[in-house]
């Protein structure tokens, strides 16, 4: 007998079901797409991933790729306005997109907390550092006084490695450098040591002396919390740097995943091949030119049929015109290799000879 679905937001759920694995975050088909006088744009379209305690995940792509809209579908930032979020996001064995909007505010900052793009912008300016952060903490610790969480705060703004916390702690957002203020993010959306992490862009306008201090704190905090991590970037070089696993997004879809050093050693996707080609490196001739992906992405509101990165890859007739028409599924690498997963019709046979004799030479 089929089982009742249960409809309580904008999505389904079957009654009954538990997660769909032991995975402390665990999305499963997420689809996110948004009515606008244009047309419906597919933001995300039908994303699976898992992610274990302790470790990382990278999440890379072009600007528009769908990184930073899975990440507020993640944290339920989608609930108002135009938005359809479709599918399932397991937290703890809690699944969100279906649950009552309270429930997910209230995991939002302590289970699950986010280092948005651009903490300028993210930060009130007429408030303090010092009262955004006990704000922040109060709300999931209202028992606690407020000479306590100003203490935490400064605690916090330590923890980072701001200079003289307890100065800066009643600092405004504008009186902090763009590393400073990144960091007095990160010590808000640690504050109430949350087992979630998401860092959208973290190191985005930092020159590179900062972007490493910053990695270098996401993984020393990491390991103190042992929570997961997330981090949404466009930069190859930063994922390679901090994360376990890595997610090669395009168009809202996931073209690659894997553990990151097969990722780079092995990478299967013409895609993936393209973003590590563009990636400047100290190992190439000063006069050796970057090669970018020939093209641009498509819009999210006219996907093109079939594989979606098919008008821009140099080996989609390889395909017997199937990349043209035919969504290519996510499936493993090889029975060795159940981990790493691609979505590409070209055959193993020749992904490995491109690979080979002309990827491989290059990067």
């Amino acid at each position: 007998m089929k089982r009742p679905h249960l409809r309580t937001g904008t999505g389904t759920v079957t009654a009954g079901e538990g997660p769909p694995d032991s995975a402390f975050l665990s999305v499963r088909d997420l689809r996110i797409h948004f009515d606008t006088d244009d047309g419906l744009v597919r933001a995300v379209d039908g994303l699976t991933f898992r992610l274990d305690r302790g470790r990382a995940l990278g999440i890379v792509g072009e600007s528009g790729s769908g990184k930073s809209v899975t990440s507020l579908g993640i944290m339920g930032l989608h609930r108002s306005g135009r938005a359809r979020v479709t599918g399932e996001v397991w937290l703890d064995g809690e699944e969100l997109v279906n649950a009552d909007p309270e429930r997910v505010r209230q995991l939002r900052g302590r289970k699950m907390a986010m280092i948005f793009q651009d903490p300028l912008t993210a930060m009130h300016p007429f408030y303090s550092i010092g009262r955004q952060i006990t704000e922040a903490y109060r709300v999931h610790h209202p028992d606690v006084h407020r000479k306590q969480a100003h203490e935490r705060a400064v605690e916090m703004l330590a923890r980072v490695g701001i200079p003289q916390p307890d100065k800066r702690v009643d600092d405004y957002p504008h009186q902090f450098s763009g590393g400073m203020r990144q960091r007095a993010m990160i010590a808000m959306a640690l504050v109430n040591d949350p087992d979630l992490l998401i860092a959208d862009e973290p190191t985005t306008a930092l020159d590179v002396t900062v972007q490493a201090q910053i990695l270098d704190l996401i993984r020393d905090l990491q390991r103190e919390t042992g929570s997961a991590v997330v981090i949404i970037t466009h930069d190859l070089g930063v994922v390679a740097e901090i994360a376990d696993d890595i997610l090669v997004m395009y168009a809202g879809r996931c073209m690659e995943h894997g553990p990151a050093e097969q990722v780079f050693s092995r990478p299967q996707h013409p895609y993936t091949w393209g973003l590590l080609a563009s990636m400047p490196r100290i190992n190439r001739e000063r006069q050796d030119r970057l090669l970018p992906i020939e093209g641009n992405p498509p819009s999210l509101i006219r996907v093109p049929p079939g594989c979606p990165f098919h008008p821009r890859c140099r080996y989609a007739l390889l395909t017997d015109g199937r990349s043209n028409t035919e969504v290519p599924p996510l499936v493993p690498v090889d029975a060795d290799d159940p981990d790493h997963t691609v979505a590409c019709h070209l055959t193993p046979e020749d992904r490995q000879r491109i690979f080979s004799e002309d990827v491989a030479p290059g990067l």
